[in-house]
């Protein structure tokens, strides 16, 4: 069986966290069926793990050592027959994914162990032995496998009823309601071997292989990430799965009448991540180039680091409750980005750890599988490493941190991110920012024709003649700067009125250059 992952990203750690990642020289089936035990049980809800024998661990870096060790060829079948009867010695029934793959002109098994929707799950201590050995319960510690006991037992127990809502089966979502195109496109895109074989499978044959199926044979339900990920309009069966984007260029307390709302954005999440952060990028994300005297080298910063702002909508809808009939809504002022998501962070984070909003660890996710997906898109990072992310990104640019705000029934989290110092005190949406250290603009624009356009600025509205008398230029100087300044290519001033009572105004590109200037 096909497993969607390609191989080559485990082999290197790349994509999955190590901790979900084991390496095992050869075939020992004791050790092997506990691991497989602990990643079924999956205690920290991080998505299972993958078990790959036939490869040794490099000491250093942790990652395949190169060339894999391998499994005899003729060796393979009686593993394979064997992991049969193994797999009846795990209570309740648990049956992991297997395949053969070929690696540096040897074969390695790669065991796919998926959380399982029935946990917890015992296994015989020792599976090679008769039925005398010991039921125990396994669990990963970072790295390792250990027997759980005690409080851990017990908690093991208590997540019983606790299923990840993107893991449950949904009796609403039918196999018609998947598209086969954006199944397609993942596979493509995260490189999968399951896409050598996507003709020849049925749609039901896919979901089944990529573990988007629970329930028995009889009457398997599709579940909800498979409509999050490939559904062309989850909000069929997640009410008000959207993004909303509202733009207050004054601020909503100065001036709330002053609004932007943006088309509201839907589609699978990995689509609706990618909108927002494509409209945010072209629309609001601007740059600063300052150049420091007797330095070759200049100071470059933006309003906001793209890095941040796309860590915090992932998160928003990573994270977010799909039950709430609320959608993501992300707030842009003057002097901050406001992202809010519904419901809030889980009660295992502490009070404190949210108002420092320096790192948010939880001991259980809401969607776990669908931080898989993304975590294979490359759209997010490893589990618990957004806020840091965030946080780092605003201090290399210069920015005061984001802040988190949440409430006692912990019913909506909301990450406020801030603008940088030096971007003025409106938003300005497009192309509409100019910066007075802009390279384009500075190459063009003299001592004296700045004095030209703050004497504009002073004025409100300047004649020929007002311009000649204050700043004491010949008046053909005077004209070369106008027309300069009120060309195409520059357009910070127009003619406004007559010939004979109007004057040069500046534009609002001008008058944000001037503001610019002055700050």
């Amino acid at each position: 069986m096909a497993i969607p992952v390609n191989i080559e990203d485990l082999l290197h750690k790349r994509k999955i966290e190590s901790t979900r990642i084991e390496f095992k020289t050869g075939w020992n089936p004791d050790k092997i069926y506990r691991t497989i035990c602990a990643f079924a049980n999956d205690f920290d809800n991080i998505g299972g793990g993958y078990i790959i024998v036939g490869v040794q661990e490099e000491e250093n870096t942790g990652i395949a050592k190169r060339p894999v060790t391998g499994v005899p060829i003729e060796e393979l079948d009686k593993i394979q027959r064997d992991m049969v009867g193994f797999n009846h010695k795990i209570e309740p029934f648990y049956l992991p994914r297997i395949d053969v793959q070929e690696i540096d002109g040897k074969y390695v098994l790669l065991i796919w162990v998926p959380a399982g929707v029935n946990r917890p799950y015992n296994v015989r201590e020792r599976v090679t032995a008769s039925n005398q050995s010991p039921c125990k319960w396994y669990v990963r510690s970072g790295t390792n496998t250990i027997e759980a006991r005690g409080e851990v037992l017990d908690e093991l127990r208590e997540m019983a009823n606790r299923t990840p809502f993107d893991e449950r089966g949904n009796e609403s979502i039918e196999i018609t309601d998947i598209s086969r195109a954006l199944v397609l496109d993942y596979l493509q895109t995260v490189n999968s071997r399951l896409v050598a074989d996507f003709e020849k499978l049925s749609l039901f044959e896919l979901l089944s292989q990529m573990d988007l199926l629970v329930g028995p044979v009889e009457r398997q339900l599709v579940k909800n990430v498979a409509a999050m990920m490939f559904c062309k309009n989850p909000a069929k069966f997640f009410p008000t799965t959207q993004v909303d984007i509202v733009i207050f260029p004054e601020g909503c307390i100065k001036n709330p009448n002053n609004m932007i709302e943006v088309p509201k954005i839907v589609g699978p999440v990995p689509d609706m991540i990618k909108q927002a952060l494509d409209y945010i990028k072209t629309n609001v994300i601007k740059k600063r180039i300052i150049k420091q005297k007797d330095k070759a080298e200049s100071i470059i910063f933006f309003n906001y680091p793209y890095q941040a702002i796309e860590e915090a909508v992932v998160n928003a809808l990573y994270h977010r409750d799909y039950q709430e009939r609320e959608p993501v809504e992300i707030t842009i002022e003057p002097d901050k980005i406001s992202i809010l998501s519904y419901a809030g962070p889980d009660r295992s984070i502490s009070i404190d750890a949210i108002q420092k909003a320096e790192r948010l660890k939880s001991r259980r996710y809401r969607n776990r599988r669908l931080g898989d997906y993304l975590k294979e898109l490359q759209l997010s990072e490893g589990r618990g490493t957004g806020i840091p992310t965030i946080q780092d990104e605003l201090r290399r640019n210069g920015s005061a941190p984001a802040v988190i705000e949440t409430n006692e029934e912990r019913s909506y989290f909301l990450i406020e991110i801030p603008c940088r110092e030096g971007f003025g005190d409106r938003v300005l949406i497009g192309d509409d920012f100019i910066s007075s250290d802009d390279d384009k603009i500075n190459d063009k624009i003299n001592d004296k024709i700045k004095s030209v356009l703050l004497k504009i600025s002073e004025l409100g509205i300047a004649k020929r003649k007002d311009l000649h008398d204050a700043i004491k230029i010949s008046m053909p100087t005077i004209d070369r700067i106008l027309k300069q300044l009120i060309s195409e290519d520059l357009n910070l001033i127009e003619y406004q009125g007559s010939r004979k009572t109007g004057g040069y105004v500046l534009t609002e590109k001008g008058k944000a250059f001037i503001k610019s200037m002055n700050e």
